[in-house]
């Protein structure tokens, strides 16, 4: 009975270090890791200890008499990765290699501070706090942490945001604090953390979305699809967002994960999502909805598909997903020429959906391909939008009441550090921020996550990535490169507290955090707040850490 990794997968890697016979791969020190779409359990090696199980953040593992009928092909794919052999493979002893955690060779406690909340920095501040008295703190701009976990997960992926229960975990070790709605560049600069921390490791992602720069664009009814996964998932900044669903169709370009994820919630019932986390007012918006059909449009070919796999799996298992019948001749006319394993299991599984021609009996994900977006029309608002068919003349309109882009992500330069402005990341050198202008390191600063490598790989693709980062940090202090912090740890609270009276501290979190789960109920994994100042009511109500649990923090050391 082996076990099967599937498509809630974060690519996190702690079952590859959980089993005891070295059968998860790729493993974060293989090249293939930073770019599998997911991880997989060799069928012939694994011997059901089920070690992989109580590793995995998210859920995704399971024996495989024990998968859900929509989980079967994950068997199949998971086998698919490993050569054909004869003969069933005898159990090994050996374990995967076990990255080193970083060792301090030099006296004094050394202190980090950690912008952002996210993956990234969570997995760098729990790779910090592997050494006994080193301190990390960190910021975070909005009341609540966690990043896109929180806010950019789709709410009927629930599986994926068990992660969150690591992180919970992790924000509780000894030295870690919480500094929530601080945003630095604000209530605090670059050089104010430095003065109070050894190195600053800035982990804010890639939250600029890439724009599609064609005339109409800023009409009524155009946004992009991270903006209302953020609207779905009630992040405060986007609460107002205006989404027209009162037209039967709806159009996104670009045909990545995030599409999946809009057109899967849009064309969801309503009241399975009532289920979920979802915010309020999008669960109130989508049952009043006319959508009757999310057009996912991509400029190339099928097999240029910029979806995963395991995505198309789970999109496929639960919606209704049709091809019109020139879009079905181009996967034929992909599926005839691909050699590659992995692209040829999505080109058969789009050869198997149904005909776009056929009535629609419920909302309904469209796939188009070869469609290049020329303008959007309309005059108040948005009522078309123009394509032209790649590498030809001819022109197609579909009409929609909301156009939607999904076509990548950009880093935002961050104030007193360099930044590649082609790239959209800041320069690095493995973690270590790097002078264009000189090529040598800038002191005391550093990064981890999409900043640091671009938007790619997963949720916990971040743990390898943060890994490195940390072990560079921790060189650069074991050699004397990071400069002594000048002033206590208690002054940075005292600051902190000066420039933003409204700070949330953990406590503040858990209050907020267990408000939620009780504004749930019994039928819901949590209600959220949308609104900062409701977020704010609730975190004050927390209790205050008492002289000595501040001492004992550090807080005024």
């Amino acid at each position: 009975m082996p076990h099967v990794i599937t498509q809630s997968c974060c690519s996190d890697g702690s079952c590859v270090y959980a089993c005891p016979v070295n059968c998860i791969h790729p493993s974060p020190d293989e090249p293939g890791f930073a770019t599998a779409e997911m991880l997989y359990i060799d069928p012939d090696a694994c011997v059901d200890c089920g070690a992989c199980v109580s590793a995995c953040p998210v859920g995704a593992i399971a024996p495989d008499t024990r998968l859900e009928p929509r989980q079967l092909p994950f068997v199949e794919i998971n086998a698919a990765f490993y050569p054909k052999r004869e003969g069933k493979l005898p159990p090994t002893s050996k374990l995967a290699p076990v990255i080193e955690a970083p060792k301090i060779t030099r006296d004094g406690p050394l202190t980090v501070a950690i912008v952002g909340s996210g993956p990234a920095a969570m997995y760098a501040a729990d790779e910090l706090l592997t050494q006994r008295g080193v301190r990390v703190n960190v910021f975070e701009k909005l009341p609540t942490p966690y990043g896109l976990v929180r806010a950019g997960v789709a709410p009927d992926h629930q599986s994926t945001k068990r992660v969150t229960e690591l992180f919970d975990r992790m924000a509780a070790q000894r030295g870690f604090t919480f500094y929530l709605n601080v945003e630095v560049g604000k209530h605090l600069t670059h050089a104010d953390l430095l003065g109070h921390h050894h190195a600053v490791v800035y982990a804010v992602g890639a939250p600029n979305d890439r724009r599609l720069d064609i005339e109409g664009m800023d009409l009524p009814g155009t946004a992009t699809a991270t903006e209302v996964v953020a609207w779905i998932n009630g992040h405060p900044d986007h609460t107002d967002l205006p989404v027209r669903l009162d037209h039967e169709r709806v159009v996104i370009v670009g045909n990545g994960n995030v599409a999946l994820d809009v057109a899967r919630v849009l064309t969801s019932d309503p009241d399975a999502l009532a289920r979920t986390d979802i915010s309020d007012h999008a669960l109130a918006a989508l049952r009043s909805s006319a959508v009757q059909e999310v057009v996912i449009a991509a400029r190339r070919g099928p097999a240029a598909s910029a979806f995963t796999l395991p995505e198309l799996i789970g999109l496929t298992s639960t919606c209704d997903v049709v091809l019109d019948s020139a879009d079905h001749d181009l996967v034929l006319r992909d599926l005839a020429q691909e050699t590659d394993p992995l692209t040829r299991n999505k080109l058969e599984i789009l050869a198997k959906l149904g005909d776009a021609s056929a009535p629609i009996t419920r909302p309904r994900i469209r796939f188009a391909y070869q469609l290049t977006p020329r303008r959007v029309l309309g005059e108040n608002q948005v009522t078309a939008v123009e394509f032209g068919v790649t590498g030809t003349d001819e022109v197609r309109t579909l009409d929609a009441g909301l156009l939607l882009t999904s076509i990548g992500y950009r880093g935002k330069a961050i104030a007193d550090l360099p930044f590649d402005e082609d790239a959209s990341v800041v320069p690095n050198d493995g973690g270590r921020v790097i002078d264009p202008a000189t090529g040598a390191p800038v002191p005391g600063a550093y990064v981890a996550g999409w900043i640091k490598r671009g938007p790619t790989g997963f949720i916990g693709t971040n743990k390898s990535c943060a890994a490195q980062t940390v072990h560079h940090l921790v060189d650069d202090y074991n050699a004397g490169a990071l400069t002594d912090p000048p002033r206590k740890p208690s002054a940075l609270d005292k600051l902190v507290r000066a420039r933003q009276p409204d700070v949330v501290d953990a406590a503040g979190w858990r209050a907020i955090d267990a408000a939620e789960i009780a504004r749930g109920g019994d039928d819901r994994p949590r209600d959220k707040f949308t609104t900062v100042p409701e977020m704010l009511a609730v975190a004050v109500t927390a209790p205050k850490p008492s002289v000595r649990q501040r001492l004992t923090a550090g807080l005024l050391g």
